[in-house]
């Protein structure tokens, strides 16, 4: 007899075969118990029937507690009523870890109460289809870039300087100097970017901000792509085919996880549809003044209303192009003809998720950088590494970061980025 996971049901259906198990509810009548059951890949019933496994089995079953660790042994029928569409007639039942007291029932419960949890709430029918999604992005971003000719690079967790300044930033000791917690791997990745010619990361990030928001986290995790020889557009290019890749890719494998939670896949379709549309920041700031929102004036940063209003006015995700300069990093090349903006874009997501990419043209020449670093106040000798690349064969490049937990809340459609990864940092939350 074969041991299985419930994914490959299909594969299985008239055999008898063996899964490991949890028990996630249960229910009786009569004769009959049903069993809600979970192996890890997902949810699926088992039948046991009286008359069928005898009353010793039987009795078992029905007395069976939420997340118990059950042997089931049946055979696989196909089952149009459920999402899964599989189930397993149950003949024999053993139990392998018992359950007593379950916290987590099937009923409503608060947001603290399930975040202390965590470590069981993953457990959860909701949280479970939310990581298949998460999972699915991860191997995807693999897939596209390999077969792009990217190269993937390990940028460091602990650095000496920043990219975007030390305020946001966890500092500790490293032996006798300061180090801080890294932020964006993106100027090791232009270093890489100067080896290899097309890298990307993947890894976590920290930011010290001290915010509540449904879209930040302390700690999450980036994909930093970075290409030499290679100017903004054609960077533009590859973000929004990288984007709808991932899109397309969560259509095609996560039919279960969607159905879940009961994601529109006609609204994911369209995200998929290319070139995305593009606004210039000035053409942003009027559009926005020109329906009501008196608060924004060119020079400000755009906040989580502006952004999801010039999102839905395209009903896709939308690039904001060439940012004030006084707002941006030092490290965007400037604009060829105006001295107020630099070469970047912002890819902000529809239905109120906001940004998902930042990115930008990287500056190449020496002495604008070396004058950025110091109007900004940032120790040249940190940096002087960075200076070096300006220095030794310097060529065009460009990059771009993309927030993997803002890519998962929206795919998924859910509310609060907390829910977009495992186990979540948040402002004064470190526990579990």
């Amino acid at each position: 007899m074969e041991s299985i996971q419930i994914l490959d049901a299909k594969k299985h259906v008239g055999e008898t075969v063996q899964i490991g198990a949890w028990v996630a509810n249960k229910r009786s009548s009569g004769k009959i118990a049903f069993l809600q059951l979970r192996d890890g890949t997902a949810y699926f019933q088992g039948i046991v029937v009286k008359s069928e496994v005898g009353e010793e089995v039987f009795q078992l079953a029905k007395n069976l507690n939420q997340e118990t660790a059950v042997l089931v042994t049946g055979e696989i029928r196909e089952d149009s009523r459920s999402k899964f569409g599989y189930e397993i007639g149950i003949s024999g039942l053993e139990v392998v870890g018992e359950s007593h007291d379950y916290p987590i029932t099937p009923k409503e419960h608060g947001t603290d109460f399930l975040m202390d949890h965590r470590h069981l709430w993953l457990r959860s029918s909701k949280q479970h289809a939310i990581m298949q999604i998460r999972n699915e992005i991860i191997r995807a971003t693999y897939e596209f870039f390999n077969k792009n000719g990217f190269i993937k690079i390990d940028p460091p967790i602990l650095t000496g300087s920043a990219p975007e300044g030390t305020t946001d930033l966890f500092e500790t000791n490293y032996f006798d100097q300061k180090a801080y917690l890294s932020q964006s791997g993106q100027l090791y990745m232009e270093a890489a970017a100067m080896a290899f010619g097309k890298v990307f990361s993947f890894g976590p990030t920290f930011r010290a901000e001290k915010s509540k928001t449904r879209r930040h986290l302390i700690e999450f995790w980036m994909i930093e792509p970075e290409m030499a020889f290679m100017h903004q557009e054609e960077s533009l290019e590859v973000q929004e085919q990288y984007v709808a890749f991932l899109v397309q890719n969560v259509l095609d494998n996560c039919d279960y996880a969607l159905d879940v939670l009961g994601r529109d896949r006609e609204v994911l379709k369209k995200y998929t549809k290319l070139p995305f549309p593009r606004i210039s920041y000035d053409d942003a700031v009027a559009l926005l003044q020109k329906n009501g929102f008196d608060d924004i004036q060119w020079g400000d940063d755009f906040g989580s209303p502006h952004e999801t209003f010039i999102a839905n006015s395209f009903d896709q995700p939308v690039f904001i192009l060439n940012y004030p300069k006084a707002i941006k990093p030092f490290y965007m090349k400037p604009h060829p003809t105006r001295e107020d903006v630099v070469i970047c874009a912002d890819m902000i997501a529809p239905e109120g998720y906001g940004e998902i990419i930042g990115g930008s043209e990287r500056a190449i020449d020496h002495e604008y950088l070396l004058e950025q670093i110091h109007a900004h106040g940032l120790d040249e000798n940190e940096y002087s590494w960075y200076l070096d690349l300006r220095k030794y064969g310097s060529v065009p490049h460009t990059g771009f970061g993309l927030g993997l937990e803002r890519t998962v809340t929206w795919l998924s459609g859910i509310e609060h980025v907390r829910e977009s990864i495992p186990f979540p940092r948040l402002l004064n939350r470190i526990y579990p």
